[in-house]
């Protein structure tokens, strides 16, 4: 007889079987996946402070596993009321088998049953499948932006995603001497920094110190307990192919007007992950931030584009935009659903999946 199929929460026993679906899936490799991936999943799929069956993953059990969704709760702050909401990391489904559990997990994920559901990294496809579930999907945090400091440098890095060699200490190193010359003759590919404005080393508990009222513009914003803001940094810290996490703080006049956060690779990409400032003092805090990764010697920055900076960051020159994945947001709350039409939120950076080794590595 056929095994009854259920919706369920995933649980430690079903990580062997979740691990070889995301490398059927996301990297077409039909083998034992690598204890490190499995690991991974493990410490961040139930290593969170809010960690619970009800906020977890979920997976569709009919004797084996061939359908699941990874799911990180985070926490929100809703016009002054705290949820837990669901990212969702990966969305996976092998083929026939796993066809009737993908369809039973995505009627889970419409808007009438989750308080609050987002990922920033959805395909066309899924992104049809939110929209049609009753969400929204966020245009502009669909967007990355990438600034180049040395463009020889940045453009290897860039294409060594499709060809290894170019990546390499020597390439690099030839291509420094390039770039050393056309930022010498084409000033602009420096950043200008902003006039009156310091840049200084700053550690995990101060960087959340000020972000935190620096947030409150927003009606949507996360939570940030000091344990879950720890639990992030550290998970983020593992992505090793990303750099070393740092903290950065602006000031002016002695007082501080803005901070950021980000991942570094020395000489190579820092990939910025959330940018945060007083209202008002976008357009100091990007530039000064933007001539300090310079100043310490990155090839090029990354980050997710916000509503709130697109009209700083947009004025810096050798910069661009590309399209990197649909943010979509499912929820049974209308005032949610209309902050996030309003771009009256804040998500991303620590609270999205930018950081996530399931998007580099394994």
């Amino acid at each position: 007889m056929q095994h009854p199929g259920r919706v369920r929460p995933m649980e430690l026993g079903d990580i062997p079987a979740v691990s070889s679906l995301f490398s059927k899936i996301f990297r077409k490799r039909d083998i034992e996946p690598s204890g490190d991936l499995r690991q991974y999943l493990e410490a961040v799929f139930f290593g969170s402070p809010l960690y619970s069956p009800e906020h977890g993953s979920i997976v569709y059990d009919d004797g084996t596993i061939a359908s699941a969704i990874l799911a990180l709760p985070m926490e929100f702050s809703i016009r002054g009321r705290h949820t837990v909401g669901k990212l969702l990391c990966a969305f996976m489904s092998d083929g026939k088998a796993g066809a009737v559990g993908a369809a039973c997990l995505a009627r889970t994920m419409r808007s009438a049953r989750q308080d609050m559901c987002f990922s920033d990294n959805s395909s066309p496809v899924s992104a049809d499948h939110w929209v049609a579930g009753g969400g929204v999907v966020l245009p502009i945090q669909s967007l990355e932006w990438q600034r180049s400091f040395r463009p020889a440098t940045s453009s290897a890095i860039r294409a060594s995603r499709q060809f290894p060699a170019l990546g390499s200490k020597l390439v690099l190193g030839v291509l420094g001497a390039f770039d050393r010359v056309l930022r010498w003759r084409r000033p602009s590919v420096k950043p200008t920094p902003a006039s009156g404005c310091m840049t200084k080393v700053i550690g995990a508990g101060e960087f959340l110190g000020c972000a935190r009222p620096m947030m409150e513009r927003f009606s949507v914003r996360p939570v940030w307990s000091t344990e879950e803001f720890d639990w992030l940094v550290a998970i983020a810290g593992k992505n090793q192919g990303l750099g070393e996490v740092h903290f950065r703080q602006v000031t002016a006049d002695g007082r501080a007007i803005g901070v950021f956060l980000f991942l570094g690779r020395a000489n190579r990409t820092a990939t910025v992950l959330n940018v945060l400032c007083q209202p008002g003092r976008e357009f100091e805090v990007t530039a000064e931030m933007f001539a300090c990764l310079d100043r310490e010697g990155y090839a090029q920055a990354t980050g997710a584009a916000q509503p709130f900076l697109m009209n700083a960051i947009s004025r810096q020159r050798w910069l661009t935009f590309r399209h990197r994945g649909y943010f979509c947001m499912v929820t049974r709350h209308g005032d949610l659903k209309d902050a996030a039409l309003r771009n009256d939120l804040y998500i991303g950076g620590l609270a999205s999946e930018s950081w996530s080794r399931l998007l580099t590595d394994f």
